[in-house]
């Protein structure tokens, strides 16, 4: 059964890549943004449980997804890659929101968690850097799976957002910073725990962007001082906006009610 497994899910080299800002990649987003639009219409129509209901929906198909790719890597790849463990705030979000579905003491978190989910998906789903790297075609399983995972967290989070937000205070992005900083210290155990060479394991790996500077803009001793701090200001002030932009809508959403 391998083989025949193993020739569905293989990168699929030549011909073809998936390229940023190419049809194909324009396709993943537009993906997103149909079912953001059809769940806001769906639930203008039969209600705000509605949405909320297409939300929680949306969030256990992307860790339904989610673990079931650590099946099928070995099927696709011949191992499991590692790099997909919950040390990135993709993955790590994509935990934490379905948790706190299922346990009472997680759900008060549940916004912090899809605010933070909303702002690392949406940024990869626009610069997806983990799959171009692989230079494989746009039809790979891993270029499906990571887009779909990606886009699906996407709608997750802005419908949680939209339809659980209760108005999104201010006050709430104390809330927001300490899951940041909780995330910055998550990810500094992974890179702790699993960077570095013994016996043939060669890794580092970077987990959210705390031990090095992804663009090469900060020497590396520098950076490994620097980035977690600079991390933590930089998606606080990224979800600072989110919450500007929440109050203008729901502005003109008023003054259009009249």
């Amino acid at each position: 059964m391998y083989p025949i497994f193993h020739s569905i899910l293989a990168d699929k080299k030549g011909g073809e890549i998936f390229r940023l800002f190419t049809p194909w990649h324009f396709f993943y987003i537009f993906i997103a943004l149909a079912a953001i639009v059809a769940v806001a219409l769906y639930a203008r129509k039969k209600g705000a449980e509605a949405g909320k209901r297409a939300a929680a929906r949306f969030g256990t198909a992307a860790f339904a997804l989610y673990i079931a790719d650590f099946f099928l890597m070995p099927l696709a790849y011949g191992e499991i890659d590692i790099e997909k463990l919950p040390f990135h705030a993709c993955t790590a979000m994509c935990v934490m929101c379905f948790l706190s579905r299922r346990v009472g003491w997680l759900k008060p978190w549940r916004i912090h968690f899809a605010l933070l989910g909303f702002v690392s998906n949406f940024v990869y789903l626009i610069y997806p850097g983990g799959v171009m790297w692989h230079a494989v075609g746009p039809l790979s399983y891993r270029v499906i799976q990571t887009l779909v995972f990606h886009a699906l967290m996407t709608v997750h989070c802005i419908l949680t957002i939209a339809y659980e937000g209760k108005g999104m205070p201010f006050r709430r992005l104390i809330g927001d910073l300490a899951v940041i900083v909780a995330m910055t210290l998550w990810a500094l155990v992974g890179n702790t725990l699993y960077c570095g060479t013994a016996d043939g394991y060669s890794h580092d790996f970077n987990w959210f962007f705390v031990t090095a500077d992804p663009f090469g803009m900060i020497e590396a001793s520098t950076a490994r001082i620097v980035m977690p701090f600079l991390n933590i200001a930089l998606f606080f002030a990224v979800e600072a906006v989110v919450y500007l932009i929440y109050h203008a809508i729901a502005r003109l959403a008023r003054k259009k009610r009249g």
